[in-house]
């Protein structure tokens, strides 16, 4: 399916065994091989379901579908981005940010220690499963922290994605069980702050 589909698994970055301690192999390769495969699969299926009730004017139950859609879809493209913004034992940049991201963080948050600080809370707090994420808003050209549930509430639109921490038990389970503070923790360790300082400068502003 994903041979033919619009979507497809990315490559990691790094091998699966170079973000451990923090993250083992094997809990990195069920989450990219199974996990985020499984959303691109979802997503390429849906299409299917599509376009087959479309060619064959069949009724569709869209809320129920378009639902799933976002769903699977915000899964592979929340998971794409994780992968980017990590690096093994957190070499880039020292695990600080740096750049124009650095300033920007700097400039909001009043430093790195109290951003890092929210981040940690938002993505401790989000309810059930999702994400902490560090966007960008055009408007008030002001970085935020957003949590986002599953992968497809309490979204911002427009708002650029620059960081996305994945705290669904899937991202963790094997290496810390349900502790998830202690994920959280060796997370930062992990951020690649020069593919979040690129993605930054990238943004039309």
């Amino acid at each position: 399916m994903t041979e033919k589909g619009f979507y497809k698994l990315p490559s990691l970055p790094y091998g699966y065994g170079d973000l451990a301690p923090q993250i083992s192999e094997e809990q990195l390769k069920i989450h990219h091989q199974k996990h985020h495969q499984a959303y691109v699969d979802g997503a390429n299926s849906i299409y299917e379901k599509l376009d087959l009730a479309r060619k064959e004017d069949q009724d569709i139950d869209v809320k129920a579908i378009l639902k799933e859609l976002s769903w699977n879809v915000g899964g592979h493209l929340l998971h794409s981005l994780f992968w980017e913004n990590m690096a093994p034992n957190g070499k880039a940049a020292a695990n600080l940010p740096a750049g124009e991201i650095a300033e920007a963080i700097k400039n909001e948050f009043g430093g790195f220690e109290r951003f890092k600080k929210e981040f940690t809370k938002a993505a401790a707090s989000v309810e059930g499963s999702g994400w902490a994420a560090l966007t960008y808003c055009n408007s008030s050209h002001r970085p935020l922290i957003m949590q986002i549930e599953k992968h497809n509430c309490n979204v911002i639109p427009m708002f650029h994605l620059l960081l996305v921490c994945d705290v669904f038990e899937h991202a963790y389970y094997l290496d810390y069980k349900n502790a998830r503070a202690k994920f959280i923790d060796a997370f930062w360790s992990l951020v690649n702050w020069k593919a979040v300082d690129e993605r930054f400068k990238a943004m039309p502003r």
